[in-house]
């Protein structure tokens, strides 16, 4: 009975303890965003004490007020001149032109990155995996293969940020009925946290994947 209650205990604390410490590790990180004022512009000069979180608020502008000015001809031309100078330091520029290319697909908004979430049998036949369709492969990939293959994307469990990327014929994929989100929590928690079944119609994700195995 006191194991019970431990557990239980535990399960109240564990996420409440970690979110607390995420939050605040947030917030102390962009807190050294106002090292980089000089010290009459930093807000414990305006007010004579610090402000948690200040350094967020700040960081979260200067972006909004980036995407304003970026949003422009005149803030293009900038953004154009910059990259063009990174474009010519070494070794930076392969860093910066790979890492823009991965976060244009992913937050483009009329991208297709990351457009459902699917099942692939992977990394071997009867195993089945949760992916992510990126999209189409383009011309200089699918002459070799099907023209209509799509690129999916496998995360791993717990961190989703790498993966595996699988070039597969629209026949190998199979929709589930699940959000990215959903898709994204499952993989996240190794399985943990099963979604379940939109409200018009549709299956669970784990008994689709056991029907196809079956198959």
């Amino acid at each position: 009975m006191l194991k019970r209650y431990l557990v239980t205990g535990l399960l109240v604390w564990i996420p409440l303890g970690l979110t607390i410490w995420v939050v605040n590790f947030l917030f102390t990180f962009m807190d050294q965003v106002l090292l980089w004022l000089p010290p009459a512009w930093r807000p414990e000069q305006w007010l004579g004490f610090h402000v948690p979180g200040s350094g967020f608020v700040i960081a979260g502008a200067a972006v909004l007020l980036t995407g304003f000015l970026a949003a422009n001809i005149i803030g293009q031309r900038l953004v154009l001149w910059w990259e063009s100078v990174l474009g010519r330091i070494p070794i930076v520029s392969n860093i910066y032109r790979s890492v823009k290319q991965v976060s244009d697909t992913l937050l483009s908004q009329d991208g297709h990155a990351f457009s459902r979430a699917v099942l692939v049998e992977f990394p071997q036949r009867g195993q089945w995996a949760v992916g992510f369709v990126v999209g189409t492969t383009g011309a200089q990939i699918s002459r070799h293969l099907d023209p209509q293959a799509l690129t999916v994307y496998v995360p791993t469990a717990p961190n989703p940020t790498s993966g595996y990327t699988l070039i597969v014929s629209p026949a190998e994929v199979h929709d589930v009925d699940m959000s990215v989100d959903d898709a994204l929590k499952f993989v996240i928690s190794m399985g943990v946290v099963i979604p379940q079944a939109s409200p018009i119609g549709g299956h669970p994700a784990v008994p689709a994947a056991q029907g196809l195995g079956k198959a």
